[in-house]
């Protein structure tokens, strides 16, 4: 009888880890993809569906509609087809400032929440849903379903929804009577339908640390993602300009998420400006996944400049974005630095020593574990500097510095463009030679020898045997 209920046991829990989505782990493949995503799009939201299709909705510059397309790729959706689905009302409710809209799909339909403001009181901006019961969101109808309903009647935007232990939630931002900030962020249950709420509201957090009030004092734009026996709630802060950027809040996932205590917020921003890297102002993001399951995908918007003349609202060049948002050791997660324009980066994983990353630190090329900052061991895999087949690795954080060897120690350096810079910076890419599943890097003007660690630092140096597990690295 017991044997038989064990039986029993297994096989409901296979037939559940069947139906569960693939969670990335520590270690994950490299994701290859080149910013801007898409140009002239703020506010992104993108869906991965079980029909194998990721859909895009965003803010456009003309807050006057809402845009759908879809890819079945991520990098696909940079040249998709765009539809608009629905278009603001030309008096009345509905009628200006459309706002981050994002797709859901709940009980079999298709929802759009997005925010919007009133023709004849542009700044009245409330919640609203749409609704399609078609399979397919770029057919049927879109039904409006109203205004989505809070205790006050006051400036409230940027809905988005999740499931935590089989409940649905419902977030968002909205200007709380009695409260002297712009917006601070809230959770309810949703009801019977998903453009209601019910129960207790809960105030998860109002912007009071100087990150948080830049500008205006702004908590918006939140976004929930779950891994490691948690739940961590991105939301935006401060103005839309150069100062915007990321907070986050975080709950046990067996926690009762409508009490207030048990969200714990950062002190600091997790995701700001990076002047080095030519990206300002990221913000109000979401979060997907690659196209194997294994890595979770960041998706936001920012500019590629700081200065921006009159409102930033009427500047129309926020950017969508994605990058691999990494995972620390402890389970939280690593969102690094916004990334520059182009191709994404990778990290190289040592294939001997698992939990340790080539890194550069004071410009000396080194291996170690838990790196801090992660764009220390980021790197662009891009065109040898000397050509011939070959590659170069660029610094994330310090774009124009290359890896290059010198002296048989490898360094990070800025490229001179001198002769000798170049042929030092570039390498031929072999497969690993201690597992075809990694990959070494052979120096194009030293031939035999290969970038490995020793004793936690890295050389170009010739290796055979066991020592080859120290030339070969895994790209993540």
């Amino acid at each position: 009888m017991a044997r038989s209920m064990v039986a029993a046991v297994t096989a409901v829990l296979a037939v559940l880890a069947g139906l569960l989505p693939a969670l990335p782990t520590q270690a994950a493949p490299a994701v290859n993809y080149t910013n801007p995503l898409v140009n002239q799009r703020a506010d992104p939201h993108i869906f991965r569906h079980t029909d194998g299709y990721y859909y895009l909705t965003a803010t456009v510059p003309q807050y006057d509609r809402i845009v759908l397309r879809r890819a079945t790729t991520l990098q696909g959706l940079s040249s998709a087809a765009e539809t608009t689905i629905w278009r603001r009302h030309t008096s009345g409710e509905m009628g200006a400032h459309i706002w981050a809209p994002e797709i859901h799909f709940i009980n079999n339909r298709w929802y759009v929440y997005f925010a919007a403001g009133r023709t004849d009181d542009i700044w009245r901006i409330r919640m609203y849903a749409l609704e399609n019961s078609s399979a397919d969101p770029f057919t049927g109808s879109w039904t409006e379903r109203g205004r989505i309903s809070t205790p006050w009647d006051t400036f409230a935007l940027d809905a988005s929804t999740f499931v935590a232990n089989g409940v649905r939630y419902l977030t968002w931002a909205q200007s709380e009577p009695g409260i002297s900030t712009n917006s601070n962020l809230y959770l309810a249950r949703m009801g019977s339908n998903p453009w209601t709420i019910t129960g207790t509201v809960t105030r998860l957090t109002v912007p009071t640390y100087d990150w948080e009030t830049r500008g205006y004092r702004v908590a918006e734009g939140p976004s929930v993602i779950q891994r490691n026996g948690r739940i961590f709630l991105t939301y935006s802060a401060s103005a839309t300009d150069a100062n915007y950027c990321l907070g986050l809040l975080t709950a046990s996932a067996t926690a009762n998420l409508l009490d207030p205590a048990a969200w714990a917020k950062s002190a600091t921003p997790v995701f700001v400006t990076n002047a080095a890297t030519g990206q300002y102002g990221p913000g109000h993001n979401s979060f997907t996944v690659s196209e194997d399951g294994q890595s979770d995908i960041l998706v936001y918007h920012d500019r590629n400049y700081r200065d921006i003349s009159g409102d930033p609202l009427n500047d129309p060049n926020r950017r969508t974005r994605i990058q691999k948002l990494y995972w620390n050791a402890d389970g939280t997660p690593n969102f690094g630095i916004p990334v520059p324009d182009g191709a994404t980066p990778v990290r190289l994983r040592s294939h001997d020593l698992t939990t340790s990353y080539l890194r550069h630190y004071d410009y000396r090329g080194r291996l170690e574990a838990n790196v801090a900052p992660l764009a220390d061991s980021q790197f662009r895999i891009v065109p040898g500097l000397a050509g011939s087949g070959s590659v170069s690795l660029e610094s994330t954080n310090f774009p124009g510095y290359y890896l290059r060897h010198r002296n048989y120690e490898v360094y990070v350096e800025r490229n001179d463009n001198s002769a000798q810079f170049r042929a030092d910076a570039s390498f031929l890419r072999r497969a690993g030679l201690a597992s075809a599943a990694g990959i070494s890097l052979e120096a194009q003007n030293a031939a035999g020898r290969y970038v490995r660690h020793r004793a936690g630092l890295i050389y170009i140096e010739a290796v055979s045997g066991t020592d080859q597990a120290s030339a070969t690295f895994h790209l993540e």
